[in-house]
């Protein structure tokens, strides 16, 4: 039982360990020891507490307990307040204000000595009687917490100041406080109400996540699922405080995550009432610019699948008044105003609005009546009654727009009808009670007008589904106190304190649940009661009782009722007072403040009576709308009428009246009446719900952004019941850890000894030793719970172990930095005394070097003097006798000079006389010889004349003589040889006598002359004097001359130097200036040249990316289609229902079997499903079609815009292939050049065969010569000959032969090499981008690049034509030489049977004609070109049996190598003769044919069936197989394989139905059993690797080059010959992009649970972030408990998708592919979490989501796929981890901040600044200073505002084309499959 407490003096500060006093039979108790001051003071109150009732003092009771509670806490906390403690004490401006103790308190003192945040000392006083100690304050750590009752000090500074900390420094205006919602109105539009804040809350529990009004919503959604229970959202405050933004942003996130049951969309519908409830509902008011002036209840009904199905609204207590009076600066409904400023449009014509427009709507019609009715002036007649002047203006219109009569209208506003028992009289009414009956008559219009707006909407919103449950929102005004308050504020107060006493009693309700399933003491908690200011108001001769009574009194009145009031309650009730200055007011004590009422105007705002008459006047109107209003007047729609002012109030009843009169007496109920029935109706209705509260707070009255006002908050804070909770949790132990949490935070106040294997016992040792009074703490069954301040007591506990240990580190730290730099400074003083010694040791050695230096080079110098005076000396006497003696000699050099001259002289003549005589004699001599020996030889010649004529006689007689005559002769010979060089000798000799002479002669005739010539010249040296002196002085005039032409030609060069230099300088500068030119043209060049490389770059990526947008647009619509088809499937099952239960016995054919009909089209088969709706009329007719029709349509819509999306996507690939027109240009050069090369090498073997045919020739004609002689014959040199070159020729032969096999490998290889080549990736298209200036050029340029890729892909194709005729004339004509071999060969083998004899002439004569037959065959073609061919021929053909040889060479050596490896085959076993693969086989591994022995050798790789049995091989096959046997048996892709098998027997007998319906039947056999097992990872993998692989089948065998190049000859043999099915390539393409979505949504369902646990809450490094108190709304645990997820379940997890996907034998590129969209899932969730969780984002939390990242890259690597992109999409996560533990404090860490995160937009960065937490008390809080000046240097990024990554975001998945080596005649079907009736052909 709760005890009545008062509002006196601070309920609230009893907040540790409170007494709890209980009275119950009379009897009261207390639960705590008493101090004896307290006991004294108890004695007194006793009897008073025991014997009291309402009325009993409840100011003794609470102060007893207060005294009880504050001494009880004086005691335990007067430890707490030492020196350096910080308080809070009161302020008049701040209310609260921080101070810091400088000296510890001591039990006693009257003061206590504080410091200021600003320095200032001061001396708190302390209550003298109370002794209270000023509030403590929380740790630093604890400030800024999500929830206010994890602050370990639970008290009303704590609570204020952490909400301004989150409101002002974190920008957070959300704050739970235990079960409440405290929303701050923060003036401002902020990011966090969008779609994918929506989604980021969806299904998370409410303390996962920082504090939100979605977080609420979803609370209440997922209790409403979870306890099939009604739930209620409560949203209060005052006017101004964002009730009713709060309570759309709820009904928001139910329409958007509930969706809608029908097509009706009702969740939009919901949304879309509230601007019309707020045009006619809300109002300007000083507080508040959109304040509703009206209560709302908006119940949002959901179905059995929990689906928006429809709403429903109740509103109360319009404020009515406002209509007809408005306080300063407020304003009337905005629905007036809006009409006003429309009154222009065309509309509004008959308003009367001082407008002349056309139309007229009907709800406008009324309004504008309203006001005009408000502009009627009432004037007085006389004084007792009053008229209105005839015509009036404003009368006229009102009664043309409501369609009464003029005269009855002014008549009855102006009198009054009374009726008695017996006469009806009409009285007339004073001008103030006219006015008073126009305006309730304008009151009484406005609210009706009001019911039938709220009733429309609500038939708008009501559905025919039967409603399941319901969420019921209530948007209600909070308490209110004005300087004048009256009946309206009454009322609100009122209804405020009847939900202050639910919110209480469920807050109460709550806690005490908690204590009794943990299991733990429970004692009664102390919570204040506001029952007595209920009973007050509403109970038996209550307020409300008193003034209905005096509203039936006749002349009741408001001062009579004061006085009834006054008289009743003053004395009986403490809640009840009298204002000291007026006995027209009362004073009630509501629970958050007292609020003084003024009597006037209760009584006739109490009645809000209207006119009978003039309602008969409105019921009678011509228009139908107001007779619609008025039609009710007599059935009251709802017990809760409306009341005049602001207690005026609608409440719209769902169940009528059943009778006139119950309604009619329901009529007479006065406005009180009515409100306190409605408000116990919504207090049952709430009641009967789980409620949810949210506490809206106006931060300032000026509606300044982020502003804060202290004073306006807790006055706020007070009202709405926040502090209570506060004070209810702080009765008890609002601080409640886990047993694991408690042992992971204060791990560090534990010694190893201490550490047991049982935590809950270790808890219980520990904290018995560290708390030593047990009622400070209590041990659940879960939790460990504390009284108030014990956390904070074990965190200055946990502080100052770490301060001592981290004091240790510093002390050792110091002192080896201490010692470091000590060792240093003496090394140094070591180190500087050696130098300067070694300084001083080398100057005095200097010194002394010097000093003997010194002595040296005086010495020295001293020796050179006299040296050098002794050498002048000896010089001077050298040189005398030098002259001396050279003079001497000069003389006597001249004398023996002349003495030889002569002598040589008379030499040279006597020698000549000589001469010329011995000259004389000689020639004489010589010819006497000559004369008499020529007359000898005349006779000797006549002699031998006469003897040769008888020379055959002298023979005979003298034969003897020949030898001597040739001796003779002989001996003649030489001595006529000696002669003449004796007579050359004599010859030379004469002839250099002769020379001689001549010389000497002609000397002395030179020495003649040269006297006459002497004799001459001496005569003449006279003249020469003469000219010598002419020309001396002719030479000096020239030499003056010369002077001054020097001296011009110098001034001249001068010049010229100085105009060269000039030129030069100028020559420097126009080079420099040339240079600096070309240097910019240069740049500019380059840069131009950049500027379009990264333009093109641009593009290209720009091409990419809009490439991958088409394909993600194009999966997005197949997703569309999808959901659509299922859609469609779901309506057509439940018409089938429907026909199955109206017409029992009829069955429905299957509609998805005419899917896909058509041969190539798969759009048909909405067409025949269209056509077999049509068909089914008849079943169908009572069902409602437009649905199904919209369907079609929108199906029809979804497949053009698949169509025109696919033609765009072609466009752009062929854009792509046109830009590989320059890589292939490139690549055919090369290739001319290789075939340059083989050219030449083919002139080479003709040379070579031009030799071979001459050695030939020459053979024949050796031959042909020596036939005759039998020269060929065995043994003969020519048949050796012969035999030799024909052996040859054989080896030469089988030479070509290996080289004509080894070139055909080439050409293969290389065509293979171009083709591939040209399927390559798209090159990056380079252009000469240099002359591009701007944009047109380079749309010129490109036009240009494409006429040219045109151009290029022109030549290449005709090149790759000439290429491919010229390997066909290659092959043919290697077949001509294969035959041409094998002809020589049989020719040879028949040569070599011959004889001996024969075989020459056969082989001469095969030759003759095999050269015959070419020559008539060249002279037949081209007789021209006959010899020319003949060469080329002749080298092709030994060009081909070169490479032939090669090839044999080659093919010698494979079959070794073969025979070597089948005999280590034949030894390994026969493990290997199944051809299948062995379950952990990957599927990039080759699959051997040669492995896989052929049972049937004429088997084709078809499978035939019967076609009655397709449905059977479609059950076995795919609707009934198992995955995980297949993956873990049998090869991987084996039910594709064998569904093409079958596929390719239809087309190989050319059915093409066979084919259609087979393929039809596998598309819609795989989406039905994805259908059914979509949520199964294995089921989807399995079908997705096999679909795959089945398209890659249809492509490898489709017969198109592109995909035959990968087979083999047996697999190119297997191509389809009869359809084309390149368009159901496209179908199964779609179903395969399909298929991988529903793989990736499955995947995601199964790694969402563990991402935040695994990455973010569970603690992978232990110990590095320890566990922070927490609040009523528990957070998931980070401690891996039992169940919870941890990284490694997450990468076991991946794991296991991995190995899935690779049993299954999907492609490795596709595997990639998933990766990166895992990966990308893990990422966003993680961060989308980090930035919607405060406790998240701190230093230690980086540290371990940076180690999390390195583990998920460390398994990508052991995977090796590190290149599949999966790392770079985790870049966001990184990089707000490293965030997380950066330096934030100076402008260089900023900018570091700047650019280390380039991928985390500006958003993501100030949100994780902003809810940066230090964890322990050594970090820092980031400054708000620092994150604006991150906002400054960021906010010139271009990004997007969105704060969250999209975590739906799908990548778009491509299918590289993947050719299997698996040859399809070896696959065997396995019997388990029971595929047994398919055979083989």
């Amino acid at each position: 039982m709760a005890s009545y407490l008062s509002q006196g003096e601070e309920p609230w500060r009893a907040s540790v360990n409170a007494a709890c006093v209980c009275r119950h039979n009379g009897k009261v108790s207390f639960t705590s020891e008493l101090s004896g001051s307290v006991l004294k003071h108890l004695e007194t109150v006793l009897v008073a507490c025991v014997t009291g009732g309402i009325g009993e003092p409840a100011n003794t009771q609470h102060e007893l307990i207060s005294l009880i509670s504050q001494d009880k806490m004086n005691q335990e906390l007067e430890y707490m307040f030492v020196q350096c403690a910080r308080v809070w004490i009161p302020d008049a401006e701040e209310v609260w204000k921080s101070a810091e103790l400088i000296k510890d308190y001591k039990n006693g003192d009257a003061f206590l000595q504080l410091k200021l945040e600003d320095g200032t000392d001061i001396e708190h006083k302390l209550d003298p009687k109370t002794k209270n100690l000023p509030y403590l304050r929380n740790p630093d750590i604890l400030v800024g917490e999500n929830d206010l009752t994890a602050l370990s000090y639970l008290h009303e500074p704590a609570v204020l100041h952490n909400l301004k900390v989150r409101f002002i420094d974190s920008k957070l205006i959300y704050t739970y406080c235990g079960i409440v919602l405290v929303a701050i109105n923060p003036y401002e539009t902020l990011p966090i109400y969008g779609t994918d804040i929506i989604n980021a809350y969806s299904g998370q529990n409410m303390g996962d996540m920082d504090p939100h009004i979605f977080a609420v919503a979803e609370e209440a959604y997922k209790q409403m699922a979870r306890d099939e229970r009604n739930q209620s959202i409560i949203v209060s405050g005052e006017s101004g405080a964002g009730k009713t933004v709060s309570a759309k942003y709820a009904m928001r996130y139910f329409a958007t995550v509930s969706g809608s049951a029908s097509e009706a969309n009702v969740e939009e519908k919901v949304l879309a009432s509230n601007p019309i409830m707020e045009a006619i509902g809300n109002a300007k008011t000083t507080r508040n610019d959109n304040s509703s002036r009206f209560g709302k209840y908006i119940e949002i009904g959901f179905d059995t699948r929990y689906r928006i199905i429809g709403a429903n609204m109740r509103t109360y207590l319009l404020e009515k008044s406002r209509v007809v009076f408005q306080a300063d600066e407020e304003r009337n409904y905005h629905i007036f105003y809006q009409l006003c400023a429309s009154s222009h449009l065309s509309e509004f014509k008959n308003l009367k609005l001082s407008i002349n427009e056309s139309y007229q709507m009907g709800l406008f019609q009324v309004l504008a009546a309203i006001l005009h009715l408000g502009n009627v002036e009432i004037k007085d007649k006389d004084s007792d009654s009053s008229l209105i002047a005839p015509n009036n203006r404003h009368l006229t219109a009102f009664c043309e727009l409501v369609g009464v009569t003029y005269q009855d209208m002014a008549q009855w506003l102006c009198h009054r009808k009374l009726k008695t028992a017996t006469e009806t009289y009409i009285k007339p009414l004073p001008r103030l009670q006219a006015t008073n009956a126009r305006d309730a008559l304008s009151k009484h219009i406005y609210a009706k007008l009001f019911n039938w707006i709220v009733e429309h909407v609500n038939k708008a919103l009501v559905t025919n589904v039967k409603q399941h449950s319901f969420i019921g929102v209530l948007d209600i005004y909070g308490f209110e106190t004005f300087e004048i308050n009256s009946f309206e504020q009454f009322c609100i107060n009122y209804a405020n304190e009847k939900l202050q006493q639910q919110f209480n009693m469920h807050v109460f309700k709550l806690e005490q649940e908690e204590y009794m399933k943990e299991e733990i003491p429970w004692t009664l908690i102390d919570f204040y009661d506001n029952q007595p200011c209920i009973n007050l108001i509403e109970a038996k001769m209550g307020i409300l009782d008193l003034l209905d009574e005096e509203c039936k009194m006749p002349k009741g009145s408001d001062d009579s009722w004061a006085q009834k009031l006054y008289n009743t309650h003053l004395k009986t009730c403490s809640l009840f007072e009298k204002p000291r200055m007026s006995n027209r007011a009362f004073i009630i004590q509501h629970f958050a403040d007292k609020v003084e009422y003024q009597c006037e105007g209760f009584l006739e705002k109490n009645k809000d009576t209207v006119n009978e008459e003039q309602i008969n006047v409105m019921k009678a109107s011509k228009f139908d709308l107001l007779v619609e209003l008025f039609q009710d007047e007599l059935k009251t729609t709802s017990p809760t009428g409306q009341i005049s002012g602001t207690g005026g109030r609608t409440r719209l009843s769902i169940k009528p009246d059943k009778s006139r009169e119950a309604s009619s007496k329901e009529h007479k109920k006065t406005v009180g009446c009515q409100f306190r029935n409605s408000l116990q109706m919504l207090m049952e209705t709430l009641n009967a719900t789980t409620p949810h509260y949210v506490r809206c707070i106006k931060p300032n009255d000026f509606k300044l952004a982020f502003s804060f006002d202290p004073k306006r908050a807790v006055q706020q804070l007070r009202a709405c019941g926040v502090l209570e909770t506060i004070r209810i949790s702080a009765a008890g132990f609002p601080s409640r850890w886990t047993y694991q949490e408690f042992f992971s935070r204060y791990r560090v106040l534990m010694k190893q000894k201490d550490v047991l294997p049982d935590k809950k016992l270790t808890c219980k040792n520990v904290l018995e030793k560290l708390v030593q009074d047990q009622d400070k703490y209590q041990f659940g069954k879960t939790k460990i719970f504390f009284r108030a301040g014990q956390v904070a007591y074990l965190e200055k506990l946990r502080a100052d172990k770490l301060r001592a240990a981290c004091i240790r580190i510093q002390k050792t730290i110091r002192c080896w930095l201490v010692r470091k730099k000590y060792l240093r400074m003496r090394s140094a003083a070591i180190t500087i005394q050696r130098f300067t010694r070694g300084y001083q040791a080398r100057c005095l050695a200097k010194f002394m070097r010097r000093t003997l230096a010194a002595t040296i080079i005086q010495k020295y110098q001293r020796m050179y003097v006299a040296r050098k005076c002794y050498r002048q000396k000896q010089a001077a006497a050298l040189a005398m006798q030098t002259i001396l003696r050279a003079y001497i000699a000069r003389q006597k050099y001249q004398a023996l000079l002349r003495e030889h001259m002569a002598v040589i002289i008379q030499k040279r003549i006597r020698g000549w006389l000589a001469r010329c005589w011995y000259k004389r004699c000689l020639c004489s001599i010589v010819y006497l010889q000559c004369c008499i020996r020529r007359m000898r030889a005349k006779r000797q010649l006549k002699k031998l004349k006469i003897e040769a004529r008888s020379v055959e006689h002298f023979k005979k007689l003298n034969k003897g003589m020949e030898n001597k005559i040739m001796q003779l002769q002989r001996k003649i010979d030489e001595q006529n040889k000696e002669n003449r060089s004796i007579n050359e000798r004599l010859i030379g000799l004469e002839n250099s006598y002769a020379a001689d002479s001549e010389r000497m002669r002609g000397e002395l005739n030179r020495l003649r002359g040269m006297e006459e010539e002497a004799k001459n010249k001496a005569n003449q040296v006279t003249s020469l004097l003469e000219e010598l002196e002419r020309l001396k002085r002719e030479l000096s005039a020239t030499q003056q001359e010369k002077k001054t032409i020097e001296d011009w030609a110098q001034t001249y060069r001068d010049e010229m130097e100085r105009m060269v230099s000039e030129l030069k300088d100028q020559n420097g500068s126009l080079k420099k200036e040339k240079d600096d030119l070309n240097r910019l043209i240069q740049e500019q060049s380059q840069q131009m040249t950049e500027k379009m490389t990264r333009v093109i770059a641009e593009e290209t990526q720009q091409l990419k990316t809009d490439l991958n947008e088409e394909r993600s647009r194009y999966q997005n619509l197949l997703t569309e289609h999808l959901r659509l088809e299922e859609k469609y499937d779901d309506l057509k099952e439940e018409i089938a229902l429907t026909s199955t239960v109206s017409k029992p016995g009829h069955r429905r054919t299957d509609s998805t079997h005419s899917s896909n009909e058509s041969e190539y089209t798969y759009n048909s088969e909405y067409t025949e499903l269209e056509e077999g709706s049509r068909a089914r009329e008849d079943v169908t007719r009572g069902i409602d079609t437009s649905l199904t029709l919209k369907l079609q349509k929108r199906l029809t819509e979804l497949e053009q815009e698949k169509q025109s999306l696919l033609n765009e996507l072609e466009n752009k690939e062929e854009q792509f292939q046109r830009a590989r027109a320059r890589d292939d240009a490139e690549f055919k050069k090369a290739r001319g050049a290789e075939l340059e090369y083989e050219s030449l090498k083919r002139q080479e073997l003709e040379s070579e065969n031009k030799k071979l045919k001459h050695d030939l020739a020459e053979m024949r004609q050796s031959l042909l010569g020596n036939a005759a002689t039998g020269a060929g014959a065995p043994g003969s040199p020519a048949y050796k000959v012969l035999l030799d070159q024909l052996n040859a020729s054989c080896e030469e032969l089988e030479v070509r032969k290996e080289e004509v096999l080894i070139l055909r490998s080439q050409l293969v290889s290389q065509k293979e090499a171009m083709h591939h080549k040209e399927t390559m990736t798209e090159p990056c298209v380079y252009a000469d981008v240099s002359k591009l200036k701007d944009a047109d050029e380079l749309k010129q340029a490109y036009i240009g690049l494409k006429d040219t890729n045109r151009l290029l892909e022109h030549q290449l194709q005709t090149q790759r034509r000439s290429y491919d005729s010229e390997v066909e004339a290659l092959r043919g004509e290697l077949q001509n030489v294969k035959e041409e071999n094998n002809r020589q060969q049989q020719l040879l083998a028949q040569n070599l049977q011959l004889p001996p004899e024969a075989r020459i002439e056969a082989s001469l004569q095969h030759e003759i004609t095999r050269l015959t037959n070419e020559n008539l065959e060249l002279m037949a073609e081209d007789p021209t070109a006959s010899r020319e061919a003949r060469v080329i021929i002749l080298r092709r053909m030994v060009d081909l049996m070169e490479q032939l040889e090669k090839q044999d060479r080659t093919i010698r050596k494979l079959k070794k190598q073969l025979k070597v490896y089948s005999k280590r085959i034949g030894e390994m076993g026969a493990g290997q003769t199944e051809g299948q693969t062995s379950p952990g086989q990957m599927v990039e591994e080759p699959i051997h044919p040669v492995n896989i022995p052929r049972r049937e050798k004429d088997f084709q790789g078809m499978l035939e069936y019967k076609k009655e049995d397709e449905l059977k091989l479609v059950k076995n096959l795919i609707l009934e197989l198992k995955p995980r046997g297949v993956a873990v048996n049998l090869i991987p892709g084996l039910p594709a394989y064998i569904l093409f098998m079958c596929l390719r027997h239809a087309d190989y007998v050319n059915d093409d139905q066979k084919v259609r319906t087979l393929l039809t039947s596998t598309i819609n056999s795989i989406k039905k059993i994805l259908k059914k097992r979509g949520d199964d990872f294995e089921t989807v993998s399995f079908w997705l690797a096999n679909t795959c692989r089945f398209l890659h089948c249809l492509k490898q065998y489709s017969g198109d080059e592109a995909f035959m190049k990968h087979n083999t000859t047996r697999q190119n043999e297997h191509c389809l010959s009869n359809f084309d099915l390149a368009e159901y390539r496209q179908v199964i393409s779609d179903l395969a992009i399909q298929i991988y979505q529903q793989l990736i949504k499955c995947m995601e369902n199964i790694l969402q649970p563990m991402i935040v646990s695994g990455m973010l809450e569970h603690e992978t490094i232990q110990g590095v972030s320890g566990v922070k108190p927490t609040g009523l709304r528990k957070r998931t645990s980070s401690i891996a408990d039992e169940g919870t997820y941890t990284l490694d379940s997450i990468l076991r997890q991946l794991g296991a998708f991995h190995s899935t996907m690779c049993q299954h034998g999907t492609d490795p590129e596709l595997i990639k592919q998933v990766v990166k969209q895992q990966f990308y899932i893990i990422g966003a969730v993680t961060l989308n979490n980090l930035l919607l969780r405060k406790d998240m984002c701190s230093w230690s939390k980086g540290m371990q989501i940076r180690y999390n990242v390195s583990q998920l890259e460390e398994w990508l690597r052991d995977k090796g796929l590190m290149t599949c992109g999966a790392k770079e999409t985790l870049e966001p996560l990184i990089q707000a981890a490293q965030l997380l533990q950066v330096k934030k404090k100076t402008d260089e860490d900023a900018e570091a901040i700047c650019s280390m995160c380039h991928a985390l937009t500006t958003a993501q960065i100030v949100k994780v600044l902003n809810l940066y937490t230090p964890v322990n008390e050594f970090e820092e809080r980031v400054l708000v200073s620092f994150i604006r000046t991150i906002q400054t240097r960021l906010r010139d990024r271009c990004e997007s505002p969105q704060l969250l990554m999209d975590t739906k975001m799908i990548y778009p998945v491509t299918f590289p084309f993947s050719p299997s080596s698996l040859a399809l005649e070896t696959i065997q079907i396995p019997s388990s499959l029971n595929l047994g009736f398919l055979t083989r052909v």
